[in-house]
């Protein structure tokens, strides 16, 4: 790993590239593999820190994975609803948020059984009570730091009972983790989300065999009967949207620049960034649209755009796009006009507070950034010269910074870098192949 990368601005992007597996289905193909009858392969997962993090504590719960080989598909032995074992140590999620709160749902009904989970630093200081309330209201006992709003978290399996769950945030983590939990519950179990966000774990669940619905004005309410078993599937997993919409942006700023993503996950609940393109007047066509294990997927080719217009981005699309803020950030510092970010409260709670740390960083390259409580105000038609910047340790900021460093005239140097290891571990070389 390198902690310090230097780019030089001015550099085009041509070429085609695949981008890693998606995150979010990486956690939970290893997740719900785990707890299905028979064997899971897994074709396309994510090999890198988050992900691994929740097959490192799926491992210690008795669950036969074996060594992940990068790029390599790979077969797990799942234990059934009933199989999971009490484990002899901690369960270290690391820094992955994902891995801790579907693991809190999954472990909840685990009767009879203790589990302790804990995380690095930063982990330990997100929120977990959004998951902790919910689950306590099935019969959930479940204890951590500050009323159990921190980890390090203890739960003790219980008999839980189905309900009626209203979430006050749309949080595709809040929601799964309640689903999950459902799987052990008595009866039904129902959420009702504000606004629908991603539907990852519904999908899978259904393609397991599970008994669940989708509910609803807008798929906002997502309902599970207990009593039936999951059968292990074959799982090929898309290359992620959140992965591919870095270069999906620096293709639209970046002048003279054409870049193909091939087999990109298109699911709708995670293409807020394709409407905010519209928005902006991007040029890009989506190519090759096909379906895989209830995924539709496709290639993605953007170029260069001139006059891009300012957008906004507020309410209900949020968690349709709540991992592209950073990038967008960026883009909108190339707009015409002034660009706005509202109602994304909620990236104050991400891996850092990324409405602080984007407008923190990018000021050091030229942009006009007021922060807000909620969001973010960018003037447009930024000139950006070269700086050192900082990660501040967040992989999408990271990478945010590195498109943004293309922009800048001279050569700008990005300390703790390696962080977009969390998510994208070949960022680097994938940068260094477009912009040859």
């Amino acid at each position: 790993m390198n902690n310090v990368r230097k780019i030089k601005g001015g550099s085009n992007l041509k070429g085609k590239i695949k981008v890693p597996g998606d995150k979010s289905i990486s956690h939970r193909a290893l997740i719900i593999g785990s707890i299905a009858q028979g064997e899971t392969t897994i074709e396309g997962f994510l090999h890198s820190e988050d992900p691994l993090s929740t097959a490192d504590c799926l491992r210690k719960l008795g669950v036969n994975i074996p060594d992940i080989k990068e790029d390599e598909p790979f077969t797990i032995s799942g234990l059934g609803l009933d199989g999971i074992k009490e484990p002899k140590e901690i369960l270290n999620c690391g820094n992955s948020g994902t891995t801790m709160r579907l693991l809190m749902g999954l472990l909840a009904g685990q009767e009879g059984k203790n589990f302790i989970l804990t995380g690095d630093t930063s982990l330990n200081e997100r929120p977990m009570g959004r998951v902790n309330k919910p689950l306590s209201l099935m019969g959930g006992i479940i204890s951590g730091r500050e009323s159990g709003n921190k980890a390090p978290i203890s739960i003790y399996g219980n008999k839980l009972k189905g309900c009626v769950i209203g979430t006050p945030i749309a949080s595709a983590q809040v929601k799964s983790a309640i689903l999950l939990a459902g799987l052990k519950a008595s009866g039904t179990t129902s959420v009702i989300e504000p606004a629908s966000s991603r539907d990852h774990t519904e999908r899978m669940l259904k393609a397991f065999g599970a008994n669940i619905s989708i509910r609803g004005e807008l798929g906002r309410n997502v309902v599970i009967k207990s009593g039936g078993n999951l059968i292990g599937q074959r799982i090929l997993i898309p290359g992620d949207i959140s992965s591919a919409s870095f270069w999906m942006i620096a293709a639209s700023i970046v002048p003279n620049s054409e870049v193909l993503i091939k087999n990109v996950g298109l699911n709708p609940t995670r293409t807020g960034i394709l409407n905010v393109m519209d928005s902006m007047g991007c040029n890009y066509e989506i190519l090759d649209k096909s379906t895989i294990a209830g995924e539709p997927i496709g290639s993605i080719k953007v170029k260069t755009a001139n006059n891009l217009r300012s957008f906004t981005i507020e309410g209900d699309i949020l968690p349709k796009l709540i991992d592209e803020i950073p990038i967008l950030t960026v883009a909108a510092c190339f707009c015409n006009g002034v660009s706005e970010i509202k109602d994304a409260q909620e990236l104050r709670f991400k891996e850092t507070d990324r409405l602080k740390v984007m407008a923190r960083q990018l000021s050091k390259f030229g942009a006009e950034i007021t922060e807000k409580e909620d969001g973010l105000i960018i003037n447009g038609q930024s000139k950006f010269h070269s700086a050192e910047v900082d990660s501040e340790t967040d992989h999408r900021v990271s990478m945010s910074l590195a498109i943004a460093s293309l922009v800048a005239k001279g050569t700008s140097k990005i300390m703790r870098a390696d962080a977009s290891y969390v998510s994208y571990p070949s960022f680097w070389e994938d940068l260094a192949k477009l912009t040859n």
